[in-house]
């Protein structure tokens, strides 16, 4: 009499494959990717990108083109087009760029252009994010403890001017 093979009769039930090592390493990278995200400091500059056309309005009135060069010796503000130098601001003795006097030659600027909000910043190469920030809070805003300046809203009735020159456009970004 013939038997039948041992292994034939006994049957194992199929292995189950063990998912708890890779539900460990899952969560370990999850756990680390959340830990470095939160040491990741992401800064926006908000600012317009020049428009390109090939056609163009007439322009209504002569564009004030205002522009302030960063360059290793301080800050140039040139204006219309084409552009002409109107003021020099040297560093100051400490070596820092003189955000004061810029600011303060900003609001000169406002009282002459009131209706006029754009503004072309051009940083040079090497110059740190931190100054190219200080120098963009000089021309935007008014401080509390500036001269108030008036201007005629749509109504035709005289308003506090709340920017200076809050519209910045970068001038010399290559794509």
């Amino acid at each position: 009499m013939l038997r039948a093979p041992s292994r034939r009769k006994r049957r194992e039930p199929p292995q189950r494959l063990n998912l708890i090592p890779i539900l460990d390493a899952v969560f370990i990278f999850i756990f680390f990717l959340l830990m470095s995200a939160n040491f990741i400091k992401i800064f926006e500059v908000q600012s317009d990108v020049p428009i390109i056309s090939s056609d163009s309005p007439p322009p209504k009135k002569k564009p004030l083109a205002l522009t302030v060069k960063v360059t290793g010796t301080g800050l140039n503000v040139y204006k219309g087009v084409p552009s002409r130098l109107i003021r020099k601001i040297n560093k100051t003795a400490s070596g820092d760029y003189d955000t004061e006097a810029l600011h303060n030659y900003m609001i000169d600027l406002k009282k002459n252009f009131k209706t006029e909000r754009e503004l072309i910043l051009e940083p040079i190469v090497d110059v740190n994010y931190e100054v190219v920030v200080k120098i963009m809070d000089a021309v935007r805003l008014f401080r509390n403890t500036d001269e108030k300046i008036w201007i005629k809203d749509k109504d035709g009735v005289d308003t506090p001017a709340k920017y200076l020159f809050d519209k910045i456009v970068f001038g010399n970004i290559r794509s």
